[in-house]
């Protein structure tokens, strides 16, 4: 497993932008498929975006197509998510989570990083 710390989030208006990191420690991070997940209170965590080891493939959640950006740095064991025109709906914490070659689901979480969007 890899240990997963987020940064970034905090409290921005409507349109406006958060870019959220995550740093990750060992030397195989490469090796994993990375996401971001969210979870509004009240509500199911839901995946907002996932990015493949080699960065080729990616996915979005219909709600974020457009405005977020996943992206990854290998040589940093880092990866971002660019948010733009942030909505109040889009308020959450939000998690890093890795999933290694040998896992069919992501394994390793991050502690979250709240993101609020006041209107």
């Amino acid at each position: 497993q890899v240990q997963l710390v987020e940064s970034g989030g905090g409290l921005v208006q409507a349109g406006g932008s958060l870019r959220l990191s995550c740093a990750a420690s060992g030397r195989t991070f490469s090796r994993y498929a990375m996401g971001w997940f969210r979870q509004a209170p009240g509500k199911e965590r839901e995946v907002v975006a996932t990015i493949s080891w080699s960065a080729l493939t990616t996915y979005y959640a219909d709600s974020v197509k457009g405005r977020f950006t996943i992206s990854r740095d290998n040589a940093k064991n880092t990866v971002y998510l660019q948010m733009n025109n942030l909505k109040p709906e889009d308020t959450a914490v939000y998690y890093c989570a890795a999933r290694s070659p040998v896992e069919s689901d992501f394994g390793s979480w991050g502690q979250g990083t709240q993101v609020t969007v006041s209107s």
